[in-house]
């Protein structure tokens, strides 16, 4: 069963408040509207009404079970001003330059759920990943211990043999350009923890590079690796995180136990891995993108993970399916994690 399915029938027993700052894009209502009709939670379209209205209108789409909010007229945008004033990030700015920010769609919903009132965001589709990005940084925390932001994008491959049942958790591919081993280390972490969270499984942590296991290589992103890997096993086992961890590993050895044996690996990571870590934005962004444009698996995200709220910063280019599934992981990322320990999914 694929994952986007199991994590639905996890909402409709636990349904989550999922914001949305692009309100008016077609393909956000429009998801939106099959987040309300499965009865998974309320979306909360972010944006002027009457052109929200419009819009759904155009494309056939009928708002029932849709929450609408425009920041300019709301009643509790006073409120929203107020809370964001008090916030570190934002006190040196004067009462006109808060007022501003929190009316653009991205801080508002932002506030919202740091605030409480949303317990999950899916933002990017109609703007630069820097233009949501920004906001979001500044509005919500990280999490407890760690000091690194990044994003994972789930890969639906439909190969059982791959992964959580065919699906493949990829990092970091869109926040950090050039991560060292420190940020590297909180990146496998917090992709793992937030792995375990949606699929109850173990997380098998490869740490990727061009080769596997090279002992006498010089090559700085092999070195940087090698001391990632080192630092997250510590990291985790200091935590007493439950994950498994292993690197440096070319791809094929982390995703195949033939190629895994024939290079002499052996290690419950090797040929088994279901989250891959990458050296650098380049490289993760590259993979995650052509794995969606060349091949028929269904790519969900970027979801940000090292935060202390759930919170998805999709491509533009996203499709429905791809922000309706993406509004589901977050939103199950909320469920409370109480409620996991006797759930079969």
């Amino acid at each position: 069963m694929a994952l986007v399915k199991k994590l639905s029938a996890r909402l409709q027993n636990h349904p989550k408040r999922v914001v949305y700052p692009d309100g008016a894009d077609a393909r956000v209502i429009e998801a939106a509207r099959q987040f309300a009709t499965r009865k998974l939670g309320v979306p909360i379209l972010i944006g002027r009404r009457q052109e929200i209205e419009d819009t759904a209108r155009s494309i056939g789409m009928r708002l029932d079970g849709v929450a609408i909010i425009d920041p300019i007229t709301s009643e509790d945008s006073v409120a929203i001003m107020k809370l964001m004033s008090g916030m570190p990030k934002f006190r040196g700015f004067d009462p006109q330059e808060i007022n501003s920010m929190a009316l653009q769609p991205i801080y508002y919903a932002s506030m919202m759920l740091a605030s409480g009132r949303a317990d999950a965001m899916v933002a990017g589709a109609t703007s630069a990943t820097e233009s949501s990005l920004r906001p979001i940084f500044k509005i919500i925390p990280l999490q407890k211990g760690f000091c690194t932001a990044s994003s994972m994008v789930i890969v639906s491959t439909g190969n059982p043999a791959l992964g959580v049942e065919g699906d493949l958790f990829l990092s970091d591919c869109g926040v950090i350009p050039e991560p060292d081993e420190n940020q590297l280390c909180d990146i496998a972490i917090t992709t793992a923890i937030l792995v375990n969270h949606l699929t109850l499984e173990t997380p098998r942590v490869a740490m990727l590079a061009y080769s596997s296991k090279a002992q006498a290589s010089k090559a700085s992103g092999v070195i940087k690796m090698k001391a990632a890997t080192s630092l997250a096993r510590e990291k985790a086992k200091k935590c007493d995180i439950a994950i498994e961890v292993d690197g440096e590993l070319q791809v094929d050895a982390a995703l195949q136990k033939n190629v895994a044996q024939m290079k002499g690996i052996s290690s419950s990571v090797a040929g088994r891995a279901n989250v891959l870590i990458f050296p650098d934005l380049n490289s993760g962004n590259i993979a995650s993108k052509s794995l969606g444009v060349i091949s028929s698996a269904n790519c969900y995200g970027q979801i940000l993970t090292g935060l202390s709220k759930p919170v998805a910063e999709i491509s533009r280019g996203a499709t429905v399916g791809e922000i309706f599934g993406t509004s589901v992981i977050v939103g199950a990322q909320a469920v409370d994690r109480r409620f996991l320990s006797t759930e079969s999914i």
